[in-house]
């Protein structure tokens, strides 16, 4: 890829933001998609038309002052319905997409909204929908032969050639709500979370100033859109005047790099460790490990003294990632140390970052000149953090005080008062500060398990160590009481293709477990030893970034013991 100057827009609301960039860069492609399976383009200066064209139509059918819902896949409809209203002054909802005609409902009650935008591959749950809800809420197609935003762009392009430049000069202020959006977890007990523009717009600007993003960049949309990190993603790459492309599903990622010249890729960890394990397993298969580890020495050799040749060193294995591939930003969760060296390693950097949906959504990240793997780097420039109530090893809850806090939870005073105390944000996640300034997460204050003596388990911590026993494909631990003691255990779904691939039974790989297991809890104090296991081929219930619903998990593990088969890991003596 082509150097150019990386680019920072100073826009202070999400209109700024946008209208800034269409005027820098006219014509840089801001979206590429497929029509029929043919990539088509839109420009900067034509999404400017069709967001003013379709919002100019929102309030000829008296849409301003409405909050606007919208659902389904990531695809340009979706963000081009999304900018219109957010633009044009109205509250945007986001509805995810994997919602049951039950939690729909509830989410379209709750958050009263009066349209709802909507992909025609989910027409069949919108219809369960529509008979139970209030019949003033409009269901609107925004793709398929039935879509009305063509015509709608229609209508407003019409309009704004008479004259009518009302939607063009609607004045949307930084503290007025642009989003509304869900926090994870069960319908009923999840908040809706106020975000202001000036919220977005401060997150932007100062992941501008933190990290390099160039007009010539090309990001893929994977991350689905009704989750901060996704939808935040986008815009910070529409701010910066470069591309953005959408997945065609999971399994075309690598072609789709490749297909559209994907140069920035923002995931999750489960996502980016297959990629990397997939590309290595293709070196392995090939029988070129130790070329690959003769070109680390000299790669790593030259580096300390200035020299940076990573990508003309590890070129095949790049290519095998699209050939432009140059950033990688991971959140949601922890990434795996060894994956983000070994991807910063062949030249490809790769960052972590850590927020929330209440912190719209990034706090902390890492900078490629600055990395630290296994933290969540540094504050952005605006965020001040400070760890709370520590323990003996420095240990305790992260608050944080930003531009980027929500405003509140919505209709909530109690919880938004709650959440937020003295200007300062508490997220409800354990971590510690080295003395580099780097944030490292220790898991979540409400899934720390306290012994009955009084010591503090920190689950993630061992579960991280879980993971990489062979076969281990995703693991949560949880505990058990017995004489009136707790004990902890570990649900297992091992990785069955592999298993079965090496001709393994369940109980092999059960065994096998068992050993690694053993070897964990010889690196771990005694009181965090974990000896009985649950192992199981069936996946977890996640969330669509991929984190495992702990109390959900734990409902069925209750619901399905006496079914359940234990196994146990005898401490090794």
């Amino acid at each position: 890829m082509q150097k150019v100057k990386a680019h920072i827009n100073k826009g202070k609301t999400i209109k700024e933001l946008i209208y800034n960039a269409a005027k820098d860069f006219p014509d840089n492609n801001a979206f590429r998609y497929k029509v029929n399976g043919v990539i088509t383009s839109e420009t900067y200066s034509q999404l400017i038309h069709d967001m003013e064209c379709l919002g100019t139509s929102y309030r000829k059918r008296g849409f301003q002052g409405k909050r606007i819902g919208i659902i389904g896949e990531n695809c340009f409809p979706w963000y081009l319905c999304y900018l219109a209203a957010v633009c044009g002054g109205n509250t945007a909802v986001p509805f995810d997409k994997g919602l049951t005609a039950v939690e729909l409902e509830t989410c379209v009650n709750r958050s009263e909204v009066k349209i709802v935008f909507y992909d025609s591959k989910i027409s069949a749950l919108v219809d369960e929908i529509k008979a139970k809800v209030s019949d003033e809420i409009q269901f609107l197609p925004m793709t398929g032969e039935q879509s009305v935003v063509p015509s709608m762009i229609e209508e407003g392009e019409k309009l704004m050639s008479e004259g009518d430049l009302s939607y063009r000069d609607v004045v949307v202020k930084e503290e007025d709500i642009a989003v509304f959006l869900f926090t994870s977890g069960t319908t009923n007990d999840s908040k809706i979370v106020m975000l202001s523009h000036d919220n977005l717009a401060s997150n932007v600007r100062d992941m501008h100033e933190m990290e390099m993003f160039f007009p010539n960049d090309v990001n893929m949309a994977f991350l689905p859109l009704h989750h901060s990190f996704g939808l935040g993603g986008v815009m910070v790459f529409l701010a910066a005047g470069a591309d953005n492309v959408f997945c065609d599903g999971l399994k075309y990622v690598q072609k789709n790099f490749t297909e559209y010249g994907v140069s920035v890729f923002v995931g999750v960890p489960l996502i980016v460790e297959n990629l990397y394990n997939k590309v290595m397993k293709q070196i392995e298969k090939q029988g070129k490990m130790k070329t690959v580890n003769t070109g680390l020495k000299i790669s790593n050799g030259l580096r300390k003294i200035g020299i940076d040749v990573r990508r003309k060193i590890f070129a095949e294995i790049i290519d095998k990632l699209g050939g432009s591939l140059r950033l990688i930003i991971c959140g949601a969760a922890a990434l795996d140390p060894a994956v983000a060296k070994g991807l910063n390693d062949f030249g490809i950097s790769t960052i972590q970052g850590y927020g929330l949906t209440e912190t719209s959504p990034v706090l902390c990240a890492e900078r490629p000149d600055n990395l630290c793997a296994g933290s969540v780097g540094t504050p952005m420039p605006s965020v001040e953090i400070r760890i709370v109530d520590k323990d003996e090893n420095g240990i305790g809850e992260i608050i944080a005080k930003a531009p980027n806090v929500m405003v509140g939870y919505y209709m909530q005073p109690e919880e938004t008062a709650e959440a937020i105390q003295d200007g300062w944000f508490h997220t409800g996640d354990l971590g510690r500060i080295d003395n580099k300034g780097n944030l490292w997460i220790t898991g979540r204050l409400k899934n720390v398990i306290v012994l009955k003596n009084g010591k503090n388990v920190f689950p993630e911590e061992i579960e991280e160590l879980i993971a990489k026993i062979p076969y281990v494909a995703e693991c949560m631990m949880f505990t058990r009481e017995k004489h009136n003691e707790l004990v902890l255990w570990v649900k297992i779904t091992y990785d069955k293709a592999a298993a079965d691939a090496d001709g393994l039974s369940k109980e092999q790989v059960a065994e096998i477990i068992a050993d690694g297991l053993n070897g964990v809890n010889e690196i771990m104090p005694k009181f965090k030893n974990v000896n009985h296991f649950i192992l199981t081929d069936e996946p977890m219930i996640k969330t669509t970034t991929q984190k495992i619903k702990r109390r959900m998990e734990m409902a069925k593990i209750d619901a399905d013991w006496d079914e359940a088969k234990g196994y146990v890991a005898a401490a090794k003596k």
